[in-house]
């Protein structure tokens, strides 16, 4: 009768070997992570704009956060412009997925905003230009976005959504609410999506706050909670300078416990008896 030898154990020299193999593949794949993620958080810094224009009775702010964790950077943005007959145009938004190729997407759709802004002033015109045009390249990414016009003539802000959160307002008087206006789909989803236009007048002095989902939505909160915290902030600090209604804005970030990036762009107005001219 044959007998089977039992099978040799594994020395230390071979357990500490292949451990040591898989430890330098984990490392070589931390290191090839972080290289990926410190590349999308400077392609995003570097993208987003140094400034954001202004004109007198009205002065503007924003605030960005990275990823807590690091691992989510390269979706949000927001982008500031004058117009060729005077308005001032603001945009932001929220690119699907993370990471490089997020952050390379988000550089196009500022960029194609502001090709078709200079041609369609009309925010709801340029969401559905801008859409299409993204269609085009067939990038398989998709973005929301809010595009907002102000008037300097006629102190109108309009404005359209193309599945973004909403934004706040609130005037000096006490009055706030959120811009929960009608909209259209995200950019990048289907062709010819039209998108609504609201038109608000800038006649009270007060504050007008754009934001991503990354201010007002985290394990912690859902996005009705933030979008009511943020507008109680708001509408404390609506008198303040935009630096500070972007920064309180912003803090109920830390409330949510997010993990994704944030963004935040404060429009702060005088009202009418307070403007030049």
């Amino acid at each position: 009768m044959l007998r089977r030898r039992p099978p040799r154990s594994a020395s230390a020299d071979d357990l500490l070997t292949t451990l040591g193999r898989l430890t330098a593949q984990a490392r070589e794949g931390a290191e090839k992570q972080r290289a990926r993620v410190e590349l999308a958080e400077a392609l995003q810094r570097e993208m987003l704009p140094a400034v954001l224009p202004q004109m007198p009775g009205l002065r503007t702010a924003a605030t960005y956060a990275p990823a807590r964790h690091g691992l989510d950077i390269g979706g949000d943005w927001y982008d500031g412009f004058p117009l060729p007959d005077g308005s001032l145009a603001f945009c932001i938004g929220d690119v699907q997925g993370h990471d490089v190729e997020a952050a390379a997407f988000m550089g196009q759709i500022r960029l194609a905003l502001r090709a078709v802004a200079v041609h369609a002033a009309d925010p709801g015109e340029v969401l559905s230009r801008a859409n299409d045009l993204l269609i085009s390249v067939d990038c398989g990414l998709f973005a929301t976005c809010t595009f907002v016009r102000v008037d300097p003539v006629t102190w109108e802000l309009s404005s359209a959504r193309a599945g973004h959160v909403p934004g706040v307002w609130a005037t000096v008087d006490g009055r706030s609410g959120i811009a929960d206006d009608p909209g259209g789909l995200p950019l990048g989803v289907v062709p010819g999506e039209g998108y609504p236009v609201t038109r608000r007048r800038l006649a009270l002095a007060g504050a007008f706050v754009l934001l991503t989902d990354g201010v007002i939505e985290g394990p912690s909160f859902p996005i009705e909670a933030g979008l009511q915290q943020v507008t109680r902030l708001v509408s404390a600090n609506a008198a303040g300078d935009p630096a500070t209604v972007a920064d309180v804005a912003m803090s109920v970030a830390e409330l949510t416990g997010h993990t994704d990036d944030a963004a935040v762009i404060a429009l702060r107005f005088d009202g009418a008896a307070d403007r030049p001219g």
